[in-house]
């Protein structure tokens, strides 16, 4: 009988195990700065926007976060003292993971057609500085760096029933030559395998599309935004390489509302409603479903975590911050 007990007690504690909510969680920080070196040094001093972003991270107590707006260095300092003052505070992730961005990589071309090189839509993704606004996956968990799959340098061509823009006389936008080398991805796209605590592979997919306006009639920054989400319906029916296996998790900043502001709707609506994803629709405190208000357009529902259909929801919701416009999107799942 001893045998017995001890058999169903460990059945029980490894159902109990099995059973603890995965906290996963994304954040549009506005911590980008207008050079480089600004935000290192702002991390490393009292900023009163840098400890709010912190103490919001700090309540969210994810155990997978997305990080968006955290610029990028070579050296990844920028991202270990970003660690750190999470550690100081309580929140520890001694995991972490960054790619070189395209935002502020200079191109040497003329990207968006007005004749004047070296600003900043001339970048292949937009930015002053090479890394300016990167992304950043921060994790309690192990992550599997050398199995992730980078998307970031996937032309945008390349990609199937792509909206790159045309010219006035239907020719491609804004040249046959620039066009054949334009970069897909504003920022980074990722799929980064997490290894939980039952030894299950959870791959996080994230991105950071560019917003759908600040371009012309080609409407340029709106297709790209569309495109940008809608790679993640090709890499999940397999035409962009080996679909990820479930369990996944989609988070990010995908810059569209479904219902306000610019955009090509059908781009995110098609995203939030296949059937490989499911739509938690979190709210905050109060109720509202909105992620971010901005003063041009007020409220709008941009930052998203969408995990994989065979996937539990047991909660979800928004943190409102001090820090950001955005509020950080948090859900928890289980298996």
């Amino acid at each position: 009988m001893r045998g017995v007990t001890a058999v169903l007690v460990f059945l029980l504690l490894a159902s109990t195990l099995r059973a603890e909510p995965l906290r996963i969680a994304t954040f549009n920080t506005e911590l980008s700065r207008k050079g480089p070196g600004l935000l290192l040094r702002d991390l490393r001093r009292d900023n009163a926007q840098v400890a709010a972003v912190v103490d919001t991270i700090r309540r969210a107590e994810a155990d997978i976060l997305a990080v968006q707006s955290l610029d990028w260095d070579h050296d990844q300092e920028t991202l270990r003292a970003f660690q750190a003052l999470l550690s100081e505070a309580g929140m520890t992730y001694p995991h972490a993971f960054a790619l070189k961005p395209n935002a502020g990589i200079a191109s040497g071309l003329d990207l968006d057609g007005d004749q004047r090189l070296g600003e900043p839509e001339d970048a292949w993704g937009w930015g002053r500085f090479t890394g300016q606004s990167g992304v950043a996956l921060l994790s309690r968990y192990p992550i599997l760096a050398d199995r992730a799959r980078s998307f970031t340098g996937l032309l945008w061509q390349d990609l199937p029933d792509h909206r790159m823009p045309r010219t006035q006389d239907g020719g491609p936008f804004p040249d046959a030559d620039v066009a054949a080398l334009l970069r897909l991805s504003s920022t980074n796209h990722w799929i980064v395998p997490v290894r939980l605590p039952d030894g299950t592979l959870l791959q996080v997919m994230s991105f950071h599309a560019a917003p759908p306006v600040f371009d012309g009639p080609e409407d340029r920054n709106g297709r790209r935004n569309a495109d940008e989400i809608l790679l993640w319906l090709h890499l999940l029916d397999g035409s962009l390489g080996p679909a990820p296996a479930p369990p996944f998790v989609l988070l990010g900043d995908a810059n569209n509302d479904p219902h306000r502001g610019e955009g090509h709707k059908d781009a995110i609506t098609r995203l939030l409603r296949d059937p490989r994803l499911q739509d938690p629709l979190p709210n905050d405190a109060n109720a509202a479903s909105h992620t971010v208000t901005w003063k041009s357009t007020g409220p709008m529902r941009v930052d998203y975590v969408l995990p994989s259909a065979g996937l539990q929801v047991t909660a979800s919701g928004i943190l409102r911050s001090d820090g950001s416009r955005h509020g950080l999107v948090w859900v928890d799942i289980r298996r």
